[in-house]
């Protein structure tokens, strides 16, 4: 009743925090990648920055589906390919 639309406001803004978040990181993560596969030799430390880079990314992507929460846009790395 009182403060439900607060509520509401609320969590929609932080679900656009977040979203706009897994948007950034799934870029970043993209970006490890290519450049793990550009490097010839695989260093350690470029193996580490790629897979903390999709921790993060499948960190957001699960607080998202616990929270239900959905994008109205098209994720950047989607089309950008």
């Amino acid at each position: 009743m009182f403060g439900r639309n607060r509520e509401a406001k609320l969590r929609r803004e932080y679900d656009d925090m977040l979203i706009d978040a897994i948007d950034n990181v799934k870029m970043e993560w993209d970006q490890a990648k290519q450049t793990e596969n550009a490097i010839a030799d695989h260093d350690a430390q470029i193996l580490a920055q790629t897979l903390l880079q999709r921790d993060k990314y499948l960190y957001l992507y699960r607080e998202a589906r616990r929270r239900h929460a959905h994008g109205d846009h098209i994720q950047s790395s989607v089309y950008s390919s």
